[in-house]
């Protein structure tokens, strides 16, 4: 049997707050994502949405519960093993792009990959992926010469350039208007088809939920200070 893409069980992650107590930010008791899905995650503003991507991603470590990538655990492992495992296993779609200004984007997509253990050819198949959302032109522009669309195809690139088997993103239409929004939709949902990759949105627009066969709302923890 093929291991979920992602399970997460009891999952809390709390912030100090100015008065020296804690809040809690992340209270997730289930969430499953099965291999190829593609999963929505809405919830009002202070529900912890982009928290709980950095927790799965292993860019914040958990205060409770366990994460499982690809079968593989998140929780319980030092920052290295987590980046490790990231770069195995999750491509990741910033909002803010999170593009180094003094790269071209072939550059950008190709060291997304280099992190990817086993990966061959990283500069052919950065190319392709950027030919595949449409930059054959622009591979060697930098980030600063491309328009805000062209930026976030370069980042949709570099997140599925490896095959991950989960892919995140955190509100990857929110600074496009409405056709470029519909066009990296259509480039995300489209790439996670021919890879077989899983999918977790982040979105507050219900143009976007529409179009996901699934959405789970994420409600903010109750009593969040403690």
């Amino acid at each position: 049997m093929t291991a979920p893409a992602l399970r997460v069980r009891g999952l809390k992650k709390r912030y100090a707050d100015p008065e020296g107590g804690t809040r809690l930010v992340v209270d997730v008791p289930r969430l499953d994502v099965a291999a190829g899905e593609v999963v929505g995650l809405v919830g009002e503003s202070g529900s912890g949405k982009t928290t709980l991507l950095h927790l799965v991603s292993g860019v914040l470590a958990a205060d409770e519960g366990t994460i499982e990538v690809a079968g593989e655990p998140m929780t319980g492992r030092g920052e290295a093993e987590r980046d490790r495992l990231r770069a195995r296993h999750v491509g990741y779609v910033f909002q803010t792009f999170n593009l180094l200004p003094g790269l071209t984007a072939l550059e950008n997509v190709e060291l997304g990959m280099s992190f990817r253990p086993g990966v061959a050819h990283a500069r052919a198949t950065a190319k392709a992926a950027l030919e595949r959302v449409g930059l054959a032109d622009r591979l060697r522009h930098r980030p600063d010469q491309l328009s805000v669309g062209q930026q976030q195809r370069v980042a949709i690139a570099r997140a599925l350039a490896g095959r991950p088997a989960l892919v995140l993103a955190d509100e990857p239409t929110a600074s496009l208007d409405r056709r470029h929004a519909e066009a990296c939709l259509d480039l995300l949902l489209g790439f996670v088809a021919e890879t077989g990759s899983a999918l977790l949105l982040v979105t507050h627009d219900p143009a976007v939920e529409a179009r996901l066969a699934r959405v789970e709302r994420l409600a903010a923890p109750v009593g969040a200070a403690s």
